[in-house]
C-alpha cells in the first residue's frame, strides 16, 4: 500500500508563511507519560487519546507514549490472556478512528499477536491509517526482567505484514517512516532494552537516514537510573546526529515488585531540550522543536558518518521505508526554542567562565609552542587601547608567565597616528604598565606623511582627502615598524586581528593587521574577546589595577581610528556603522560557517533571538543599557552585507593568513583548516536567496 496516498495532503513547507518554524526546518514533536490501569486497554486509550489531544494542541506532528502503554508493561502472564488481548485490539481500533481527527503522528505501545507469536510493539498511526509497526528486538530477560516468557523478539518473526487493527500494515524493526512534505525528518521506532545494546537498531536506522530517534520505553526505576537514563539517551543523540525521543512508563503502573518514574525526555545531538516531572501523578506531556536542518548539516560535513554508512550498505539499503505526510499547521507557528543571542558567548555565567579559560589556555598554548618551536623568547605586539591588541597583550603576558621568562620580554608598542584617541593611547600606556610588560611609543604620523607624500596623495598637503588609501598607509606603517622591531630584536610579531574582522575583510591586506609570525586571535570572534577581557577583570587575572583599564577599553567605541576628527578625546569613526553590529554579524558568522544555512534561515533565526530585548537569556557581564534588539529589516540589511564581504569581497585575505589556534567548534577560517573558497566566488545565489524569501518587515 502506498500509505503517502491515503493521506490528506497539506501545504508545501514553502509556500509556509516566514513565521512558520517547519518552513525552516524545525519540527514539534510530543513526548506523553499517560496514567495507566494494569491490563485495563479501555481506561488506558481513552487516557492516550485525551493526552493526543493536548499535543496536537500544542503543534506537535509527532507524539509518542510508553512500551506497551495500553495494555500497561507490568500485566505479565495476563498478556497469554484471550481476553485482554481482544480488549488491546479494541483499543488500538479506538486510537485508529480518533486519529482521523487527530492532526499528529501517534506512536503507541501494545502487545500484538502474528505467526502463533505475541510481540511487544509500537504501532505507528495517522489520520485514520496504521502505518507500521516496530516490534522489540531485544527482550531482557535478567534481574527482574523476564519478557522472553510472554514475547517474541523481532527476529523471531516469519513475515514482514501484520494485520493488526482491522489494517495490514509493514511489521518490522527495520521500518523507516520518511515524512513527504518535510525535509530530513525520518522516524525510526526501537523498544526499551533495543536502546541499551552495544549495537542499537536506532543506530543502524540513523545511518540509514533517520532523524528522529524514538524509543517507547518502560522502565522502572532504581536509585541512579534517572541519571544513567539522561546520560545514554543525550549521549545516543549524539552519536547518532539524531534527535532521541523516549518515554517511560509511570503511574499506575502495578508496584507489586518495582517503581515507576514515568521519565520524559527529548534530546537533540548531545543536548537534552526538555525533559518531564518525575514520579507525577497525573499525566506528563512535553514538546520540543527539533532542529532538522541543524542533524542535516553536521552529517553532511561528518565525513567519517558517511564510512560508517558504507561500512554497513547491505544491512542499510536492505531497510524499508514507509512514506508520510505529515500534519503541519498551515498557518503561522512561533517556534520554542532557545536561540542564543551570543552562540559564541554561553549566557550561563559558570559555563562562560570554564568557556573563557579554556579559550585563554588554548591561545597561550598555542603562543608558548611556537616560541619553543622557533627558540625565540621575545614578542613584539601593537597596543592600540582596543579589544583585539588588549586580548592578545594579555595572551602574550600569560605565555610569557607559562614559559618562565620575564613579561619584559613582551615588546608593547603603542604606535598613534593621524586619527589616535587620547583614551585608547592613555589607556594602551596604562595596559602595558598594569601587565609590567617593556612599553614604547613610535609615532608613525611622520613617516605616513612621507609615504603620503611619495605617493602623491592630496592629505599630504593637507586635502581632507581620508581614503582607503589615506587608511592604510597608517595601518601598513604601524605593521611595517613591528616587523623591523622583530628583526632587530630577535622577536615574533604577535598578530590581533579577530574572527569578525577577517569573515568581514575589516583588515588591511598584506604589510597591515592582516598578517603577523603568529596570530592569537584569528579564530576569536569579537564577542567572544569582549567577554574574554570581562572573565579577566571579573575573576582578577591581574589585580586592580589592570582591572581598571581593562573596563575602560571595553567601554570604548570600536574604532579604527584613522580618520581625523575635532574631537581627540575618544574615537569617532565606528567599525560597527560600517560593517554592522559585531553582535549580529557574529551571530551570521556562526550558522553560515558551522552549520552552512540558507541566508533566509540565519535571518530566521536571527530575528527569534534578537527582536525582543526582554526576551530570551542575556549573559550578566552584558549591561542594560547594552541589551539591544534588532527588527527583521534591520536583520536583513546588515545581512546582506555580511554575505557580500564573507563570500564575494574578503576571501582573498583569509587565503594567505599567517597561522593561529583553532578555538571553538564554531570554526576557523584558515585556508589551512575549516574553511577552503576561491577568492573570486559571487555572492549572488545568497543576496538572491535573502531577497526573495525574507520579507521586509
Amino acid at each position: 500500500m502506498d500509505h503517502d496516498q491515503v493521506i490528506p495532503k497539506g501545504y508545501a513547507v514553502d509556500d509556509l508563511p516566514f513565521d512558520s518554524l517547519y518552513r525552516h526546518g524545525f519540527a514539534r514533536v510530543a513526548v506523553a507519560v499517560p496514567r495507566v490501569r494494569v491490563a485495563d486497554p479501555a481506561y488506558n486509550v481513552e487516557q492516550t487519546v485525551e493526552l493526543a489531544g493536548e499535543a496536537v494542541a500544542a503543534g506537535a506532528v509527532l507524539t509518542i507514549f510508553p512500551e506497551l502503554g495500553l495494555s500497561s508493561y507490568t500485566a505479565d502472564d495476563l498478556f497469554h490472556q484471550d481476553a485482554l488481548d481482544d480488549a488491546v485490539d479494541a483499543a488500538l481500533e479506538r486510537v485508529v478512528a480518533a486519529s482521523t481527527d487527530l492532526d499528529t503522528v501517534l506512536v503507541v505501545g501494545a502487545p500484538a499477536r502474528a505467526q502463533g507469536r505475541l510481540f511487544n510493539c509500537a504501532v505507528a498511526i495517522c489520520r485514520g491509517v496504521v502505518l507500521g509497526v516496530a516490534p522489540k528486538s531485544y527482550l531482557p530477560n535478567y534481574r527482574e526482567y523476564y519478557e522472553k516468557r510472554q514475547f517474541a523478539a523481532a527476529r523471531e518473526a516469519l513475515e514482514d505484514q501484520i494485520t493488526i487493527a482491522g489494517h495490514r500494515a509493514p511489521f518490522g524493526s527495520d521500518l523507516l517512516f520518511r515524512a513527504s512534505n518535510l525535509a530530513d525528518f525520518t522516524f525510526h521506532l526501537e523498544i526499551c532494552e533495543d536502546g541499551w545494546v552495544p549495537l542499537p537498531p536506532s543506530g543502524f536506522a540513523a545511518l540509514a537516514g533517520a532523524t528522529v530517534l524514538v524509543n517507547l520505553s518502560a522502565s522502572n526505576i532504581v536509585i541512579g537510573k534517572a541519571d544513567y537514563r539522561r546520560t545514554l539517551c543525550t549521549s545516543h543523540s549524539a552519536r547518532y546526529l539524531a534527535a532521541y525521543l523516549y518515554s517511560a512508563s509511570g503511574h499506575g503502573e502495578s508496584t507489586t515488585d518495582l517503581a515507576w518514574d514515568g521519565q520524559a525526555l527529548i534530546c537533540e545531538n548531545g543536548d537534552l531540550l526538555a525533559e518531564g516531572e518525575r514520579f507525577s501523578d497525573h499525566p506528563q506531556l512535553i514538546t520540543a522543536d527539533l532542529d532538522l536542518r541543524r542533524l542535516a548539516a553536521d552529517r553532511l560535513r561528518t565525513t567519517s558518518f558517511a564510512d560508517n554508512v558504507h561500512d554497513h550498505r547491505d544491512r542499510l539499503t536492505a531497510m524499508r521505508r514507509v512514506e508520510v505526510r505529515l500534519p503541519i499547521p498551515e498557518g503561522p507557528t512561533a517556534l520554542r526554542r532557545d536561540i542564543e543571542r551570543f552562540p559564541y558567548v554561553p549566557a550561563d555565567p559558570a559555563v562562560r567562565n570554564e568557556r573563557c579559560a579554556e579559550v585563554h589556555h588554548i591561545q597561550v598554548e598555542g603562543l608558548s609552542t611556537r616560541l619553543r618551536a622557533t627558540g625565540l623568547e621575545r614578542v613584539v605586539i601593537g597596543v592600540s587601547g582596543g579589544l583585539d591588541s588588549t586580548q592578545a597583550l594579555i595572551v602574550a603576558a600569560k605565555t610569557m608567565d607559562r614559559l618562565g621568562l620575564p613579561r619584559a620580554n613582551v615588546l608593547a608598542y603603542t604606535m598613534p597616528g593621524f586619527a589616535t584617541s587620547t583614551r585608547t593611547r592613555t589607556d594602551a600606556h596604562r595596559l602595558m604598565a598594569a601587565l609590567d610588560v617593556t612599553a614604547g611609543e613610535i609615532d608613525i604620523r611622520p613617516s605616513a606623511a612621507q609615504m603620503l607624500r611619495d605617493l602623491g596623495h592630496p592629505a599630504a598637503d593637507g586635502a581632507e582627502q581620508y581614503d582607503i588609501t589615506y587608511e592604510n598607509v597608517q595601518a601598513g606603517e604601524r605593521t611595517s615598524h613591528l616587523f623591523r622591531l622583530a628583526n632587530q630584536h630577535g622577536a615574533l610579531v604577535v598578530g590581533t586581528g579577530d574572527l569578525s574582522e577577517l569573515a568581514l575583510g575589516w583588515c588591511t591586506f598584506g604589510v597591515g593587521d592582516h598578517m603577523a609570525h603568529y596570530s592569537v586571535n584569528a579564530s576569536v570572534p569579537k564577542t567572544l574577546i569582549k567577554y574574554l577581557i570581562a572573565w579577566a577583570v571579573d575573576t582578577e587575572q591581574f589585580g586592580p589595577e589592570a582591572g581598571e583599564v581593562l573596563s575602560s577599553i571595553l567601554r570604548t567605541e570600536i574604532s579604527p581610528e584613522l580618520i581625523p576628527h575635532a574631537d581627540t578625546s575618544a574615537p569617532r569613526q565606528s567599525s560597527e556603522a560600517t560593517v554592522g553590529p559585531y553582535e549580529l554579524q557574529d551571530f551570521h558568522l556562526y550558522y553560515l560557517l558551522r552549520f552552512g544555512y540558507r541566508p533566509s534561515r540565519v535571518a530566521y533565526l536571527a530575528r527569534h533571538a534578537w527582536s525582543d530585548a526582554a526576551a530570551g537569556r542575556w549573559p550578566d557581564l552584558v549591561p542594560a543599557d547594552q541589551r539591544h534588539a534588532y527588527d527583521l529589516a534591520t536583520i536583513k540589511h546588515w545581512l546582506a552585507e555580511f554575505l557580500r564581504r564573507f563570500v564575494q569581497t574578503s576571501q582573498f585575505k583569509r587565503s594567505t593568513l599567517p597561522n593561529a589556534p583553532k578555538v571553538g567548534s564554531g570554526g576557523s577560517l584558515s585556508p589551512r583548516g575549516d574553511w577552503r573558497a576561491p577568492s573570486d566566488a559571487s555572492a549572488t545565489a545568497w543576496l538572491d536567496e535573502l531577497a526573495r524569501n525574507v520579507p521586509d518587515y
